[in-house]
């Protein structure tokens, strides 16, 4: 059995002893158990693994103290605390099931056992956690995998040529900064940067002027791969341990200075935020379709090609980001929806991204991040960034409360939104990604 296959954890009649879980419009119903690394609001002790149930957090090792898991996940759990969830996630996807299905066992309503009075004292609601990054992540590796979004973008720039001859054939993608990835809630200054207006001679320095969102998805990667042995497509499954929401902040005036020739570095490194809860691959099952390219594209070469990935790679997952700004949080006026677009139109799927990036001998780690790049749909309306939804700046949003946006101003707040749906299957989600926009400091 492996991570896309289908198994009693999936049934869509389960439910638990946690009543907000039952509800159809939660992100957490049993069926989908992410996890995260989280400790009580304001308390200085160290973060712990916690799976979301409803609006409830289940505290893993609570939970295997109080002996409803195996001996060998409890080990594995009680290793992450302090230390991120790389314990679990380098014991491969064998032990991860194990514990997926302990889980459910335990939370299932009437569960032998007795669930509720078993584990009550182990269950707290996630409105009084804190959170930090689920795992440590060693390296981030952010792919450009959004075709739409590329093919948008470029033809901004190059409206003869708007994808360079590489992209049909290659996952491209650039090493991204580690020190700055930071979990929903994040806050950042907008950056300052070198940047160049069209009619002036030399560039400027100061604060960007156009700062954007980027709608992508991460990877986490499970198993690593020993340096110098590439991971074939037919096991890359094996070495993803799960996806989350990932907001790849961009300073498109700083990007378009300095990007050329060796591409973005100033204009990414300031802050990338990640959705706490990891959706596990597990989880994702019910929602794998199958990956194919349309004749005029060129068919991926063979070591990026394998039944398994053709039949089932791709997820879909419906993306969707909301803007409140400053004004609207003044006046209780909630986010407004922006877009939305599906993950399952992603040029390429994570098991080729990782495949490509093993394929030289590079030896990817538990916990290392893949961004999927930007993810927009196909329509003018469903652009994941400002830079395509405004055609570069040069057609305004107008919010519900009047407000216009080109690109982003202090005080907005953008929360990213995914989602999983299918007929016969109960909905599963992401729970948000929020990220908030402060002021340059000039000073």
């Amino acid at each position: 059995m492996s991570s896309l296959s289908l198994d009693h954890t999936h049934d869509p009649s389960l439910r638990s002893w946690v009543a907000s879980s039952n509800t159809n419009d939660t992100d957490f119903p049993i069926q989908n158990l992410p996890l995260a690394m989280a400790r009580a609001a304001g308390s200085s002790e160290p973060f712990r693994p916690f799976t979301a149930i409803g609006d409830q957090a289940l505290d893993l090792v609570a939970a295997a103290d109080l002996g409803a898991l195996p001996a060998e996940v409890a080990d594995v759990l009680r290793a992450c605390v302090g230390q991120g969830l790389n314990p679990l996630m380098a014991a491969g996807p064998t032990l991860r099931r194990r514990c997926r299905h302990a889980l459910v066992a335990a939370l299932v309503e009437g569960s032998e056992g007795g669930g509720p009075a078993r584990l009550s004292a182990a269950l707290v609601p996630q409105s009084t956690l804190e959170f930090t990054l689920p795992c440590r992540i060693g390296d981030y590796t952010d792919f450009y995998a959004g075709i739409h979004h590329a093919t948008t973008v470029g033809k901004l720039f190059r409206p003869d040529n708007p994808l360079l001859p590489n992209y049909k054939w290659v996952p491209i993608g650039y090493h991204g900064r580690v020190s700055s990835l930071g979990v929903s809630g994040q806050q950042f200054r907008r950056p300052l940067g070198q940047m160049k207006a069209p009619d002036a001679e030399p560039p400027s320095f100061g604060p960007c002027k156009r700062l954007d969102y980027e709608l992508e998805v991460g990877a986490l990667v499970g198993q690593g791969n020993p340096q110098g042995q590439p991971v074939s497509i037919d096991q890359a499954e094996d070495h993803l341990f799960g996806l989350v929401l990932l907001n790849d902040w961009s300073a498109r005036d700083i990007q378009a200075w300095e990007y050329q020739p060796l591409g973005p570095f100033l204009s990414k490194s300031f802050a990338t935020t990640l959705s706490p809860w990891v959706v596990t691959m597990e989880a994702l099952a019910p929602f794998r379709r199958s990956f194919s390219r349309t004749g005029d594209h060129p068919q991926p070469l063979p070591y990026l090609d394998g039944a398994v990935n053709r039949e089932q790679g791709a997820v879909s997952i419906q993306l969707e980001v909301h803007l409140q700004t400053a004004a609207m949080c003044a006046a209780q006026v909630p986010p407004h929806r922006l877009m939305r677009s599906d993950f399952a139109d992603c040029y390429w799927t994570f098991a080729q991204m990782l495949t490509h990036h093993a394929s030289n001998g590079c030896n990817l780690q538990p916990g290392d991040l893949l961004g999927s790049g930007t993810q927009s749909g196909a329509q003018p309306d469903q652009g994941g960034s400002l830079l395509e939804l405004t055609q570069g700046g040069k057609q305004p949003l107008t919010l519900p409360n009047g407000e216009q946006r080109t690109f982003l101003q202090d005080g907005d707040s953008v929360t990213l939104v995914g989602f999983c749906e299918a007929p016969g299957h109960r909905r599963i989600g992401f729970g948000p990604c929020v990220g908030t926009v402060l002021p340059a400091i000039t000073g």
